[in-house]
C-alpha cells in the first residue's frame, strides 16, 4: 500500500544529529529501506521536516521503520495510505458505478 510519512524533526534533536551526523545518516537508512517514490525535506510549522511516499508491504514493518526517527531525532511522525491521480479516478469511478 501506499503510504506518506510525515515527520517533524525536534530541532534540539536535529542540531545535535546535525552536528554528530546521526541525522543523515538515519535518513539514509530509512529511504534505503523504504525505496520511496518520492521524498521530500523542508520546513512546516516552523521545524525541518520531510514527505516520504514510499509502498508500506505489511504494517507491522512500522515500529522497525521509524523507531530510529523517534530515538535519534525526537520526530513527530504521521502515517497514511495515499492515492496517485490514476487511484482516484479508479476509486471514483467504482463508487458511480456502485448502486447507492
Amino acid at each position: 500500500m501506499r503510504v506518506m510519512l510525515r515527520a517533524h524533526i525536534d530541532t534540539a534533536a536535529g542540531n545535535e544529529g546535525i552536528k554528530s551526523g546521526a541525522l543523515p545518516l538515519v535518513i539514509q537508512k530509512f529511504m534505503e529501506k523504504v525505496k520511496p517514490e518520492a521524498a521530500y525535506f523542508g520546513l512546516h510549522e516552523g521545524v525541518r521536516s520531510c514527505w516520504i511516499v514510499f509502498d508500506l508491504q505489511d504494517s507491522s514493518l512500522v515500529p522497525a521503520l521509524l523507531e530510529d526517527m523517534f530515538l535519534q531525532l525526537g520526530a513527530e511522525m504521521e502515517i497514511g495510505p495515499v492515492m496517485n491521480r490514476e487511484e482516484l479516478a479508479k476509486g471514483l469511478a467504482a463508487m458511480s458505478s456502485s448502486p447507492a
